[in-house]
């Protein structure tokens, strides 16, 4: 018995039985649809949340912060964190552990680190007309705001390192106020007529003597505090986005970090800049230290070794690293426990298939008696019985799976509000797995049918009515 002639009499098998070829079929689109479904949650939540970790700091990031208290924090393999003296010496103090530009050429050199860009942030207050803000600018590198895939919606990214140029986050303009009524955009629900790009925009950045001057304050001498400079400061850009979508650098302000660190100087000249550490006296340094420094590392499986390593540094670095994890451990909980509650379906269909074939050899007795007694071949007997077991696994997956297209389809339609990327995803290698695995649980339940259709006794069954 050749394939086609296997084929051909395994099809017509099942058309001459077509009820209980039909009712075993939807065991086993049922089984399929909800495996197939309920691990689809299990994979929606996880890409929902890797969106949600991506939007919110990205995977391959690192946060580098200064240690003001000179201790280094390790974590060890119970997940805690151990503190450790990163001074030699047991008489001395700790000291601090800043961010300057040595340490940023230190951090650039480690292994794997594709963008380590100082950060350089500080409150401003922002004028245009009637309209006032508080503004929250972080300067960055050139490198760092070209590789950060920044959209923009008006304008391009900070070009200049030596003019300040000012790149808007999407949400900035819900922070301005009318002066005059004192109302934000969340009172009224109505955007403030600021237009970034056309119109000047004044900036004051030092905030102490504006409020100072603007409430009565005076120096130490007992003199009014006079009101500090105003500076028109251009915008190149605005970010793409509504005022209500969040991001990773939605609420800021973007500038290039050489021209703000000039801009700063020319404005608090003489003075400390707010922020920057003091000595002993009270009086800043000559070098300007920065807030925090922006890693990027060039894969997020190298992520924990590298912030490990500047941990060693006696800095402080935190990353979406423990996040990820824990939210990866979660999803595979959840992608167990529900393929379990699926695999309870596939399996009753699995007995359903084997009652089907194990019914099919009690009526077709006589003719496997005939195609034995004319000497066909025993495996070919157990053949037609497992191709007609994975006929129906085959129909069964495919319609099944067309199914769970669409629930899924239904499920982010009913969720879209909860879940922007949908809760239900269902990827290619998911759909080609359920396939092979329906085909392959129909031909194990007729597994058992086939070998006893191949034992039965020649004579024995020509004899059967």
């Amino acid at each position: 018995m050749n394939k086609v002639d296997l084929l051909r009499m395994s099809l017509s098998s099942l058309w001459r039985r077509k009820l209980r070829t039909v009712l075993t079929v939807l065991g086993v689109v049922v089984g399929t649809a909800s495996i197939v479904v309920m691990i689809s949650l299990g994979l929606g939540l996880n890409k929902s949340s890797m969106e949600q970790i991506e939007q919110y700091g990205g995977l391959t990031t690192i946060t580098v912060y200064p240690n003001e208290s000179g201790y280094s924090y390790t974590t060890y393999s119970g997940g805690g964190v151990m503190i450790e003296s990163s001074s030699s010496s047991d008489s001395s103090s700790n000291e601090p552990i800043r961010i300057d530009d040595a340490m940023m050429e230190t951090l650039s050199q480690i292994e794997h680190v594709e963008v380590a860009s100082p950060v350089l942030s500080i409150s401003a207050l922002a004028k245009q007309g009637i309209w006032e803000g508080n503004i929250y600018i972080r300067g960055m590198s050139q490198e760092a705001l070209e590789k950060m895939n920044l959209e923009a919606a008006e304008g391009t990214i900070p070009t200049s390192e030596d003019e300040l140029q000012l790149f808007y986050g999407n949400t900035v303009i819900t922070n301005f106020y009318n002066a005059r009524t004192q109302q934000y955009y969340w009172e009224t629900g109505e955007l403030p007529e600021v237009d970034f790009m056309n119109d000047p925009m004044f900036v004051i950045f030092d905030m102490d003597a504006y409020y100072n001057n603007k409430y009565g304050g005076t120096d130490e001498n007992g003199t009014p505090v006079p009101a500090p400079k105003k500076y028109v400061v251009p915008a190149c850009g605005v970010m793409a986005g509504g005022e209500e979508e969040y991001g990773e650098n939605s609420s800021y302000v973007l500038c290039n970090v050489n021209a703000l660190k000039k801009q700063l100087t020319k404005a608090f000249k003489g003075k400390a800049i707010p922020g920057q550490p003091t000595n002993s006296a009270g009086k800043p340094y000559k070098e300007i230290y920065y807030d925090e420094a922006y890693i990027r590392v060039d894969d997020m499986d190298h992520v924990e070794e590298v912030q490990e390593q500047i941990r060693a540094l006696g800095l402080q670095a935190n990353s979406n690293v423990e996040w990820m994890n824990q939210v990866k451990e979660q999803s595979r909980s959840i992608q167990a426990a529900l393929g379990g509650i699926g695999a309870v379906s596939l399996f009753v269909a699995a007995i359903g298939i084997a009652n089907t074939m194990m019914m099919s050899i009690y009526e077709r007795t006589k003719e496997i008696g005939v195609m034995k007694v004319l000497g066909c071949d025993l495996s070919a007997i157990r053949n037609m019985f497992l191709t007609e077991a994975g006929f129906i696994g085959l129909i069964g997956g495919a319609i099944g799976l067309v199914l769970s297209y669409i629930i899924s389809a239904v499920i982010n339609f009913v969720m879209k509000g909860m879940y922007a990327s949908g809760i239900s995803y269902i990827p290619i290698y998911l759909a080609v797995v359920a396939l092979v695995f329906a085909v392959f649980i129909g031909m194990l339940a007729g597994l058992f049918p086939a070998l006893r259709a191949m034992r039965l006794s020649p004579l024995a069954a020509i004899r059967n009515e």
